[in-house]
């Protein structure tokens, strides 16, 4: 199944910004506890605003020399209360973005694991593992960073403006003309913040792609001496991602300065123009220290503010990446727009139990379909004339022209059937559409044109969980799960018994895989099944199909990494378990097959001859030939 590989390929590129209105259903999930944090805010900011007013009674009574009595203990304890509301504040908003990030991270693995396979042809399995892991994290920052604290500072805000007003208008007036200023850079500071902050995250998922297909090949790089050149590979993406980091950074910390210059020049200005106003006679030194109070309360909101417009564009530009995945179909969704099911759930069962054909192929036409290299949006450019352009790329690379080129055919007009309990066998060289043809048995792909039945009904028009339900797949490379053995045997089985689990294993000629380690079934199989030999592992995918007892199995290449020995015993149980079932086999050692009730030979995507072997020997030069090498004639 060479095309099972594809998550290896090229990653698309691009794709589009998301908008705050796609944030708002995350944050809409936890909107009671955020409701209540607003609440909090709000008496966080009313405890706040009202220390300066009582720091003047105080000024002023000791002015007077009067005593300060309750007034003190009063401010006193609005600061700790302001305290405490601060920090109870802090916990929920940490507590609600890890919810916001689990949300996010089920919402995006239901979806990726629900994914077409043709998507992963495309896509490398690195970057899909990074917008689950790196992506989902900085959704967090939206809440601990300052969103929601900017509400509530934004009261704070507000009411430091009125009480600024009430004190002295002239001195208000200098302040917002600073900080219109600097909300102004702030705003175009932004945009630039979130495009550069979806490039980095696409740069961090092509690290994370560059590191998984280096691991997951460890042991081939090492046996071709390439472990120095697949370093310097990882290193030049961890560099790209490194540079695009450095790049958001430059941008975010030119907000820093910004709110700290607002800052020191509205004090400054403040307590210059202040001054000469409480040299003349115009406001008392009483409210001047009260609206320098003020100003730092007005202040500190809007640098919450700018933090709020940072996080949010840098989460934005990864909830960009995450929207790309979620915004693609389901198999299921497809489906619906194919065509309407044939009937419920059971109707692949059916099918089966009611017809002579279990499987059929009517005049199949199946290509993979050719992937385009998507025009990357620059979104950093501002002139509406470049985005023209590409606009003008992106429509002129969808024209007909611009994909004359037509994807090869893997199967052209292919046409059997497979009688119900038949055993029917796939032979053919390789690349002539033997895989394939399970692959679409499977709906991993539909066909091009034709149509392909399960006991009398389009695949198309049953359910994908039916249908699989009737068929036991093993593939040609015989994939393990890291995990145990128990692991990998539940998985098509779940309610299977222990009993049953060692029932199988033997069958298939496993027992000395249990026996040599005191775990049994709990024993762990390691990544990809590495703590097992080639035929042991190639026996666990089979022995986790017949687990499952469907009454379809499809066998690819089920004994290439078996020995003599090995093989007939797996003959034997294959034998055993063909009773009242039927089988789809495809080999390239003949002697396995000889003996199939029917065998199809398949030659650079065409069906040339169907028979028995006997019959194939003397009608068919192809097969005849594959026999003459294997020594069967």
């Amino acid at each position: 199944m060479g095309r099972g590989r594809g998550s290896r390929g090229e990653q698309p590129k691009g794709g589009k910004k998301a908008t705050f209105g796609q944030l708002m259903p995350y944050l809409l999930e936890h909107k009671k506890v955020l409701s209540f944090v607003i609440v909090l805010s709000v008496l966080g900011a009313g405890a706040s605003l009202a220390q300066p007013l009582l720091v003047s009674q105080v000024i002023s009574a000791v002015g007077a020399e009067k005593d300060l009595g309750v007034i003190l203990y009063l401010l006193i304890g609005l600061v700790v209360l302001a305290a405490l509301i601060s920090g109870f504040q802090h916990y929920l908003l940490q507590r609600t973005g890890e919810g916001v990030v689990l949300s996010s991270r089920r919402q995006l693995v239901r979806r990726m694991l629900n994914l077409p396979i043709s998507e992963f042809d495309t896509r490398r399995t690195g970057d899909l593992v990074s917008r689950v892991g790196s992506d989902t994290t900085l959704l967090r920052a939206v809440l601990t960073q300052g969103l929601v604290e900017a509400v509530g500072g934004s009261l704070t805000f507000i009411g430091a403006i009125i009480a600024m007003a009430i004190i002295d208008p002239v001195l208000l007036g200098l302040t917002v003309l600073v900080v219109f200023v600097a909300v102004t850079v702030v705003t175009i500071l932004s945009r630039r913040i979130r495009v550069a902050s979806r490039k980095a995250q696409a740069k961090v998922g092509e690290l994370a792609a560059s590191v998984e297909r280096a691991i997951s090949s460890v042991r081939t790089v090492r046996a071709s001496n390439a472990t120095e050149r697949e370093i310097a590979t990882v290193e030049d993406e961890a560099k790209g991602a490194w540079r695009m980091g450095v790049k958001v950074a430059k941008i975010s910390a030119l907000v820093v300065p910004v709110a700290g210059i607002a800052m020191q020049v509205a004090f400054l200005t403040v307590l210059g123009v202040g001054g000469f106003r409480v040299a003349s006679g115009a406001i008392t030194v009483a409210s001047l220290v009260s609206f320098i109070l003020f100003l730092f309360m007005m202040i500190m909101p809007l640098g919450q503010a700018f933090g709020a417009i940072t996080s949010v564009n840098s989460a934005l530009g990864a909830l960009g990446r995450i929207q790309e995945i979620i915004a693609l179909p389901s198999e299921g969704e497809k489906d619906r727009e194919v065509m309407p099911l044939a009937g419920d759930g059971d109707m692949a069962k059916k099918a089966l139990h009611e017809s002579k054909i279990a499987l059929e192929f009517d005049n199949v036409v199946f290509s993979y379909p050719l992937a385009k290299k998507p025009v990357e949006d620059d979104e950093s450019t501002k002139d509406p004339s470049a985005k023209e352009l590409l606009a003008q790329a992106a429509a002129k690379a969808a024209e007909p022209e611009a994909a004359a080129e037509p994807a090869p055919l893997i199967l052209n007009g292919v046409s059997f059937t497979v009688k119900h309990g038949q055993r029917t066998a796939l032979v053919g060289p390789s690349g002539s559409g033997k895989s394939t043809m399970l692959n679409l048995i499977e709906r991993f792909y539909d066909p091009a044109s034709g149509v392909i039945r399960l006991g009398g009904v389009d695949l198309r028009a049953l359910d994908r969980a039916d249908l699989r339900h009737q068929i036991g797949y093993v593939e040609q490379d015989a994939p393990v799960l890291a995990g145990t053995l128990r692991d990998n045997l539940l998985l098509s089985a779940p309610e299977a018994t222990d009993a049953d689990c060692i029932e199988v294993l033997h069958y298939v000629n496993l027992g000395s895989v249990l026996d040599r380690n005191p775990l049994g079934l709990d024993a762990p199989v390691g990544e990809d099944g590495i703590m097992l030999s080639g035929g042991e592992r190639q026996r666990l995918a089979i022995a986790r199909a017949l687990l499952a007892a469907p009454p379809v199995l499809l066998l690819d290449e089920s004994t290439s990494s078996l020995d003599g020995a090995n093989e007939q015993l797996m003959r034997e149980a294959i034998d055993k378990v063909a009773i009242d079932r039927t089988l789809l086999i495809i080999a390239h050692r003949l002697s396995t097959v000889v003996d199939c009730d029917q065998i199809v030979v398949l030659d650079g995507g065409k069906i040339i001859g169907v028979g028995t072997h006997s019959q194939l020997v003397k009608s068919t030069p192809l097969y005849r030939d594959l026999a003459k090498h294997q020594l069967l004639v």
